[in-house]
C-alpha cells in the first residue's frame, strides 16, 4: 500500500505539537487501472490502410471481359525528373507522338486553384468527386443504418463506371519513389477508381524529349 508520511519533528518546549500526516494513494491506483481498461475497450484500433493497384499482365483477356473504357475519359501521367509530371489526354496514335504540344507539363501541387495535378484531375473527374461527395453525406446521416460493406460497394460503382476518369501512370528512369507515392495519393483524393501503373514506352519517351526540345528533337535515345 503507497503512503506517504510527513511525521513531524521533535517537539520542542513552547511549540505546538505536530499531527502526523497519512495519505494513501491505494485509490488512486486503482482508479488508473479503471481508465485504462476503459479507454482499451472502446477505443478503435487503427485498421491497417491498403489501396488496390493494377498491374499490367501478360495475360490475354477477352474483348467481352475487358473492362470498358472511353479514350476520351483517359488520361497518361509520364512522372519525370524533379518532381515534373507530364500528361496528354485521350490515346494517342503514332503520328500524335511528332506533335509535341498533345504533351503538357505540371506539378504535384495540391493547390486546387492552379493548375496542378489535383486541380486537372479534379475537374475532369468532377462527376465521380461529386457523387462520392453526396455518398459520404449520405452515410454521415444515416449512421449505422449505412454499412461498410453498402458504402463501399456503391463506391466502386460510382468509380468504375464507364464515364469515370481513367489514369495510366508511367513512372520514368528519372523520376522517384515519392513521386509514385505522390500521383497514387492523388487517385485517393480525386476519387479515381480506375488507374494502373505501366511502363513507359519509347514513343512516351520520344515524346517527352520532343516537349523539351519544342519540337526540335529528332530521334528516340
Amino acid at each position: 500500500m503507497a503512503n506517504i508520511d510527513t511525521g513531524g519533528d521533535e517537539v520542542k518546549k513552547g511549540k505546538p505539537k505536530q499531527e502526523t500526516l497519512r495519505v494513501d494513494f491505494t485509490p488512486m491506483v486503482d482508479m488508473n487501472m479503471l481508465l485504462i481498461t476503459f479507454f482499451m475497450l472502446v477505443t478503435t484500433l487503427s485498421k491497417p490502410q491498403v489501396m488496390d493497384i493494377a498491374m499490367p499482365s501478360d495475360q490475354k483477356i477477352e474483348d467481352a471481359l475487358a473492362p470498358k473504357v472511353k479514350e476520351s475519359r483517359a488520361i497518361t501521367l509520364l512522372l519525370g525528373e524533379d518532381d515534373k509530371v507530364y500528361y496528354y489526354l485521350g490515346k494517342l496514335d503514332e503520328s500524335a507522338y511528332s506533335d509535341y504540344t498533345v504533351l503538357k507539363e505540371t506539378t504535384y501541387s495540391s493547390n486546387t486553384s492552379n493548375e496542378g495535378l489535383r486541380s486537372i484531375l479534379l475537374e475532369r473527374n468532377a462527376e465521380a468527386v461529386n457523387q462520392m461527395r453526396d455518398l459520404k453525406l449520405e452515410r454521415a446521416e444515416k449512421g449505422n443504418r449505412m454499412s461498410e460493406e453498402e458504402f463501399n460497394e456503391r463506391s466502386r460503382e460510382i468509380k468504375g463506371d464507364v464515364d469515370a476518369l481513367t489514369v495510366i501512370i508511367k513512372p520514368m528512369a528519372n523520376s522517384n519513389y515519392k513521386n509514385l507515392v505522390d500521383a497514387l495519393d492523388e487517385m485517393q483524393i480525386c476519387s479515381v477508381g480506375k488507374y494502373a501503373i505501366v511502363d513507359v514506352t519509347e514513343g512516351d519517351l520520344f515524346l517527352v524529349e520532343n516537349y523539351k526540345a519544342q519540337g526540335a528533337y529528332s530521334s528516340v535515345k
